[in-house]
């Protein structure tokens, strides 16, 4: 919300021939992309340590026969897929 707002404090600015508020339309904008960013990759890495987690907990529920580690480790697997779609 709070870059779409710095965009139209941005256009506001530039109709009205206001240099401060384009500037801080700007500074807003450019702001809240970061966080957005700094968020997703985040979610991303969190994702990847899921992935991890799930494979190790499927190989070691394979290898020990038990089936309920196994399905803890798809639903890590699947986790940490949809995290690093994002």
């Amino acid at each position: 919300m709070s870059s779409y707002m710095g965009s139209a404090k941005q256009v506001i600015g530039e109709k009205l021939g206001s240099p401060d508020m384009v500037a801080s339309g700007v500074a807003q904008k450019t702001q809240a992309d970061s966080v957005l960013r700094e968020a997703a990759a985040k979610t991303h890495a969190e994702g990847h340590g899921h992935n991890v987690e799930g494979q190790a907990q499927k190989k070691v529920g394979s290898l020990t026969g038990d089936k309920t580690m196994q399905a803890k480790g798809e639903v890590n697997d699947a986790i940490g897929n949809a995290q690093r779609s994002v």
